[in-house]
């Protein structure tokens, strides 16, 4: 009797563990699918060694782009062969794999990536446009000498002399041909790359540490090289403060000297990530809440903030060429008395007053 009692609660009691165990795989499945917005940001925002345009593989239409793979790893030389052999992340090629991204030897040992990832087209490509459309403009002014520019010409001629005059001019002054050059560089670069980081499935090339970070060394390099012995004697020895104060003035200066690119690699940095990382989240707030109804006002949201974009792109590249001008301009300036308030050689002569006027 004891048995069967047994029996029959287990023969009962079944369908509902079943429906429990049934229940908690689902739950979890579904916890396994769902939505990620953080992981779609980052992935986004990142570096990757495809060029993802839409869609996911398996799931409908897609567009991935392989790039090339180039990893050299000591006492195995240099490997070469496409991305497409790495994905999905985890797999095993050549005994090298991508994990979160970065590529790594199956067996520990050092591996040294010199791969084309997807901010290195990037950049390939947009210095590919660079060099069009600026050799198209020099042909323009070669061709309408004297004459009043046309086509391609007559839209970037405005942006070249204003950033010249408003920009090399004021903040360097007399020495501005010089620089000139490398200031349009990195207007140009900064603006071309910032637009074309707006494109869907493009690359995060000026929201990239790397890349901002080369562009700040190369103004700290040629505000360095280019000083005069007044700019570092303000620095050794600054002019204007009490003299038992000088000796304190001279790490604050040295700082500053590191701290200006520092803020000027990562003011485009965190400018230009705010802004993807902003949008995305606005987009990805349909699929969180899983509601159609939110759609209007996410997408209205984030046409708002994309459009603003376009602005920040300009007003980032303005600010970055601005201000490397600026850091120059002090490093190339003449020693003048009255910069520091000390007025000439009749500083302090007396005043004289003739007829109400003071002289």
């Amino acid at each position: 009797m004891k048995r069967l009692l047994i029996a029959l609660f287990c023969v009962l009691s079944f369908p509902v563990f079943a429906q429990e165990q049934t229940a908690s795989v689902h739950e979890a499945n579904k916890e396994e699918e769902a939505f990620n917005a953080g992981e779609l940001i980052l992935h986004h925002v990142g570096d990757a060694h495809e060029w993802h345009f839409f869609g996911e593989e398996g799931e409908g239409p897609h567009f991935t782009l392989p790039l090339p793979v180039m990893a050299y790893q000591p006492g195995k030389g240099l490997s070469v062969f496409s991305s497409h052999h790495l994905y999905p992340e985890g797999t095993v090629h050549e005994g090298l794999k991508l994990e979160h991204e970065t590529l790594e030897a199956v067996d520990g040992s050092k591996v040294y990536d010199l791969s084309i990832t997807k901010n290195v087209a990037s950049l390939l490509l947009s210095v590919v446009l660079l060099i069009a459309v600026f050799f198209t403009v020099a042909g323009g002014y070669r061709k309408n000498h004297g004459h009043a520019p046309k086509g391609v010409q007559s839209f970037f001629e405005p942006i070249i002399i204003f950033v010249r005059d408003e920009v090399a001019k004021k903040a360097i002054g007399p020495k501005y041909e010089r620089y000139l050059p490398y200031l349009l560089t990195i207007f140009f670069f900064i603006w071309f790359n910032n637009l074309l980081g707006l494109l869907p499935g493009a690359a995060n090339l000026t929201g990239n540490l790397a890349v901002t970070f080369l562009f700040a060394f190369l103004t700290l390099l040629i505000t360095t090289f280019s000083s005069n012995k007044y700019y570092w004697s303000h620095i050794f020895w600054t002019p204007g403060v009490p003299l038992w104060l000088r000796p304190i003035m001279i790490p604050v200066e040295l700082i500053g000297v590191i701290s200006k690119p520092f803020s000027l690699m990562v003011r485009l940095f965190a400018n230009v990530t705010a802004g993807h990382i902003i949008i995305l989240s606005f987009i990805g707030l349909i699929f969180i809440f899983n509601d159609i109804k939110i759609a209007p006002l996410s997408i209205a949201f984030g046409l708002f903030i994309n459009v603003l974009e376009l602005l920040v792109a300009i007003l980032q590249a303005y600010i970055f060429t601005l201000l490397t001008a600026m850091y120059i301009g002090g490093a190339v300036e003449e020693h003048h008395d009255h910069d520091y308030g000390i007025g000439g050689d009749d500083a302090d002569a007396p005043l004289h007053v003739s007829g109400g006027h003071a002289h």
